[in-house]
């Protein structure tokens, strides 16, 4: 049977260009934390205004979301029309269709004024119906989306299985969003503006200027773009209005040849979601909160299983995942961090589609900065009040409460952290307390709090990934409690094995 062969991203590669990291003070007209999709395009375009910027980047640039996703650049996402026009009105969904849009043309249009080389391809989107359940959603769909002003047809995508509905929409892109991530930032560095690799945020300080601190150096701006996927200051209450999901990805050669150039996904559970690369056929799904007990290599197996099922699967080449932020009314936040401020902003909250919307989500924040006003700022500001998904809200936060007190209440593994074998993780008792413990396949122990940094939940294993994360807010941390994702900037604290 075809075996993985390789393991990681297809679109973050080793080697590159590599940029400092902050050591000293520097002054900018803009600090922009996160040196992703939406920090690079914001600080792109701000450039281009005549403004200095400094990107701060905790790892290297276009390495978390950016270089973790499906490549789509599209408006059409799933069942997202019909989505937010039940929790938010048919208005926000037009706007939202007018954003996604705008952000995709956006993209575009960046590619081919900086000249990056990264794969763009004009294709159609489709949401399909894999199962007669599904046909209604993607019907509703398709009402949804029609309404909200998308000149949407009935493409069908060519996959090797029957299709009961669909919805498309054409012209749309597919890109190499690591290429296209690197490319934003050789396009931002220079000319008086410069980014920062291996330079985490530790704090942000209000002032005149703002002050934004990293271990070795100290930025002095007079507005900062907090743009880290998940807002990294507690300010602002975001933690309680948004859910973090992971998704994973597998990518595969055929022996057939390079598959149909095509961006496809379902619209029931479980998603399967279908793109093209190259010669290599992407697929992605097995979705599930951030923290979820049990979470083991199956995620990646049922992907692989799925893919043999229905396409001659030479090799699976590469394996990796994404966390995505959603709001709990479902649309993006932008723009003041907290009502009133005009130093501090936000983005967040793209839920699987930061590619396009993300890229629009910059132009709102580079016209908030230089006091261009936007109609549809109103509908994406972070502090609204969404009343139809209130009661969603409130389950949120249920589960929240249930998970920061329910897993001190389960018992923790009788063994000593001896017994436990290569490979394996376990929670044992640490005195009063508890710790989490990994034994690597060398034989090498760790062990680490499991008390999360950012608000106090007790963290639970990922062995698909081997990280602890979160249930409550998604951080998540290697097995020495180094920060892998936040919104935790502080490491776990080591323990003895």
């Amino acid at each position: 049977m075809p075996t993985t062969t390789a393991k990681g991203s297809l679109w973050t590669q080793p080697g590159g260009r590599r940029y400092p990291a902050l050591d000293g003070e520097v002054h900018a007209d803009v600090a922009v934390v996160g040196g992703g999709i939406v920090g690079l395009t914001t600080a792109l375009l701000l450039k281009r205004r005549g403004l200095s910027v400094v990107v701060l980047e905790a790892d290297r640039v276009a390495g978390g979301a950016t270089g973790n996703n499906t490549a789509k650049v599209t408006a059409l996402q799933a069942t997202a029309y019909s989505t937010i026009a039940g929790t938010a009105g048919s208005g926000a969904a037009r706007d939202y269709a007018a954003a996604s849009l705008a952000g995709v043309e956006v993209l575009a249009r960046i590619v081919e004024d900086e000249r990056i080389a990264c794969d763009l391809e004009r294709r159609s989107a489709c949401t399909f119906a894999m199962t007669p359940d599904e046909r209604q959603a993607v019907l509703d769909e398709a009402d949804a989306a029609r309404e909200a002003g998308l000149d949407i047809g009935v493409d069908e995508p060519d996959v090797p299985f029957p299709v009961y509905a669909t919805v498309s929409l054409g012209d749309q892109l597919s890109i190499h969003p690591g290429r296209y991530g690197r490319g934003l930032a050789e396009a931002v560095d220079g000319d008086g503006c410069q980014v920062f690799e291996d330079s985490r945020v530790t704090g942000v300080h209000d002032g005149d200027p703002v002050t934004v601190d990293t271990a070795a150096g100290v930025v002095h701006a007079s507005s900062v773009v907090v743009a880290t996927h998940y807002p990294m200051l507690d300010r602002g209450v975001y933690f309680a209005r948004l859910e973090a999901s992971r998704s994973y990805c597998v990518a595969a050669r055929l022996t057939s040849g390079a598959p149909p150039r095509m961006m496809a996904i379902n619209a029931g559970s479980p998603t399967w979601s279908v793109n093209a690369h190259g010669d290599l056929l992407i697929l992605a799904g097995q979705a599930h909160q951030a923290g979820d007990r049990g979470v083991s290599e199956e995620k990646y197996l049922a992907l692989e299983a799925f893919a043999r099922e229905h396409w001659p699967v030479a090799a699976v080449t590469h394996r990796w995942s994404a966390q995505d932020v959603i709001a709990y009314d479902k649309l993006p936040m932008i723009g003041p961090y907290v009502p009133g401020s005009r130093r501090l902003y936000v983005a967040t909250g793209f839920r699987k589609w930061g590619l396009s919307t993300g890229t629009f989500a910059a132009t709102l924040l580079a016209d908030a900065i230089t006091g261009q006003n936007s109609p549809l700022a109103g509908t994406f500001r972070p502090n609204r009040v969404t009343l139809r998904a209130v009661p969603h809200l409130f389950g949120m936060n249920a589960k929240v409460a249930a998970d920061l007190v329910g897993d001190r209440l389960i018992p923790c593994d009788t063994r000593d952290s001896a017994d436990i074998a290569a490979g394996e993780a376990a929670v044992v008792a640490d005195g009063t307390g508890r710790k989490g413990v990994y034994r690597d396949p060398d034989g090498v122990c760790h062990a680490v709090s499991l008390r999360c940094t950012h608000l106090g939940c007790l963290v639970r294993f990922n062995a698909a990934e081997t990280s602890w994360d979160c249930p409550c807010h998604g951080s998540r941390f290697d097995v020495d409690g180094t920060v892998l994702e936040g919104p935790a900037t502080t490491p776990l604290p080591r323990r003895d094995p």
